[in-house]
């Protein structure tokens, strides 16, 4: 079993940044992919990046890429998403996902367990 707890979400304006921070319990957390995903009231929830077990490997949805790295720090149990150059439709609640794989994934369907999410919402 792995809990997953979001933090770093807020109100910012549209062209500033975040730093979103999902700490894992467990001590397999290295053995997991990570990913963040995102729901806009009305909108089903949709991806936003991934990253392998070990962060050799990365997936963004093109809607941030350029923008949002995701990167992990096995050390501390703990997966991160930056979120530079925010605009308004990034605007949602922000999930944190593990996945029993290595590899990272772009579906939800393939993730296992969630956070309870964090708010971000991105001003004009």
């Amino acid at each position: 079993q792995v809990q997953l707890v979001e933090s770093g979400g807020g109100l910012v304006q549209a062209g500033g940044s975040l730093r979103l921070s999902c700490a894992a319990s467990g001590r397999t957390f290295s053995r997991y992919a990570m990913g963040w995903f995102r729901q806009a009231p009305g909108k089903e929830r949709e991806f936003v990046a991934a990253i392998s077990w070990s962060g050799g490997s990365t997936s963004y949805a093109d809607s941030v890429k350029g923008r949002f790295t995701i990167s992990r720090d096995n050390a501390k149990n703990t997966v991160f998403l930056q979120m530079n150059s925010l605009k308004v439709e990034d605007t949602a609640v922000y999930y944190c996902a593990a996945r029993r794989s290595p590899y990272a994934n772009t579906d939800k369907v393939s993730y296992d367990y969630w956070g309870q999410g964090t708010q971000v919402t991105v001003s004009s």
